[in-house]
């Protein structure tokens, strides 16, 4: 009964410290004493305050936010538009800072084209004389070195050719043992003054003869030397004469990027093939454009162009410059024949790919120039983030002129400031995570 007495005056304390509060304190502490409620946490009251403190403490900061005591989040992501990070942080995201500096900005002209080879370095192996193809020693795609042997003819015209050389030579040989001999006589009185002026005569016309046939074999590409050595090598193996084969050599180092005839083929005459292989030096190709006359003003021999397959980052991405501007205009497009030279080490740019080339028709010297990387939109606004001692402090900029690289600042970066320019990206996300926090 007293118990159940004690709970009827708790309660009614607790109604009646509706009105009265300590009441209802005093009640909620016996309540907890006897286990019939938790005990409240108990909030920490805040220290007495001046009218000064009060005035600080409503004032908010230029960024409109009010400030929080020492120890409070905003201490900890600092002021609006600060991001704080240490310098291992920035090392472990990979943002990297530069300097801002000035620079130049270049303008270009965005023309579709087609890669082709270098005409310079396209070179066909001809014929040269009447023949039959008798062997045929490379293949598609086979590298070559300026000499080497490509196929062999077996041709009359050649057999023809070395004959002549061959005899003139034995008939020079003859005329000069029969000359010296003529001399000798002479000078021993043995022999007359007719016949050995006849001797020397024909010394001379055999002489000449030999002269005529070895330019005759160099102009069929035939070393006379070679024919000698041959000849005497055929002496031991007369079954196996070479005196009708007639070797196409590579006129240049490349590869082997057309085969024209097969073995057995007829080739040099009036309606027969005249070429054997193409070869080509790939390691320089052109890009052939098509420029509109209403742009062609712009463009200049020796410019340089930025040639692509694509937007994409695997896609193939080289440097070239403009060689050559043709004079003549297309009738049907109105527009000029352009071409870029660009180079091909790893033989990657290949003829007939379609390509597209920037080509640089104006620079323009800028006092501030930042990288498009180093800008980030925030809150629809252009920003870029300055290092400072705690990190980053974001900083609003305009732009002016651009080019495919960078922008010109004409406000809120001076020359010296040091900016992320790399993963900036990073910071953006970083900067809305601390801006969320002020807000709440």
């Amino acid at each position: 009964m007293r118990a159940l007495l004690i709970l009827l005056v708790l309660v009614a304390g607790i109604a009646i410290g509706g009105a009265v509060p300590s009441i209802a304190t005093h009640a909620q502490s016996v309540l907890v004493t006897l286990g019939l409620k938790p005990a409240p946490a108990v909030p920490s009251m805040p220290a007495a305050k001046s009218d000064d403190d009060h005035d600080h403490a409503a004032k908010p900061d230029a960024h409109g936010h009010s400030h929080a005591g020492e120890g409070g989040e905003e201490k900890e992501h600092g002021e609006a538009g600060e991001i704080h990070m240490t310098a291992e942080q920035i090392t472990s995201q990979e943002i990297r800072t530069a300097p801002v500096t000035g620079g130049t900005l270049s303008r270009h002209l965005v023309v579709p084209g087609t890669v082709i080879p270098d005409a310079d370095r396209l070179v066909r192996v001809p014929a040269r004389v009447v023949g039959t193809v008798a062997e045929m020693r490379k293949r598609l795609g086979d590298k070559v070195q300026k000499g080497d042997v490509v196929a062999v003819l077996d041709s009359r015209e050649v057999a023809d050719a070395k004959s002549d050389f061959l005899t003139a030579g034995v008939q020079a040989e003859l005329q000069k043992i029969n000359f010296e001999r003529q001399q000798k006589l002479l000078n021993t009185q043995a022999t007359a003054q007719v016949s050995f002026d006849q001797a020397r005569a024909t010394y001379q016309e055999s002489q000449l003869r030999l002269d005529l046939a070895r330019q005759k074999l160099s102009a069929l590409g035939l070393n006379a030397a070679e024919v000698a050595a041959a000849a005497k090598r055929d002496e031991a193996t007369p079954n196996q004469s070479s005196l009708r084969m007639f070797p196409l050599r590579a006129p240049m180092d490349g590869r082997i990027v057309e085969r024209k005839v097969d073995v057995g083929t007829k080739v040099g005459g009036e309606s027969d093939p005249a070429d054997v292989y193409t070869i080509a030096d790939l390691s320089t190709v052109w890009v052939e454009l098509a420029v509109p006359t209403t742009a062609l003003i712009n463009v200049q021999e020796g410019a340089k162009a930025l040639v692509g397959t694509g937007t994409d980052e695997k896609n193939l991405r080289a440097e070239g410059q403009v060689v050559f501007i043709s004079p003549l205009l297309n009738a049907d497009t109105r527009s000029a024949r352009v071409i870029v030279a660009l180079a091909n080490p790893d033989q990657a740019w290949r003829p007939g790919m379609f390509v597209t080339a920037a080509i640089a028709v104006a620079e323009d010297t800028v006092p501030v120039r930042v990288p498009r990387t180093a800008l980030q939109t925030v809150e629809g606004k252009l920003a870029a983030f300055v290092r400072t001692d705690e990190g980053f402090e974001r900083r609003a900029v305009k732009v002016g002129r651009a080019d495919d690289e960078a922008f010109e600042v004409t406000e809120g970066l001076s020359t010296g400031d040091e900016i992320a320019v790399a993963n900036t990206f990073l910071l953006k996300a970083e900067l809305g995570k601390a801006e969320a926090d002020h807000d709440h």
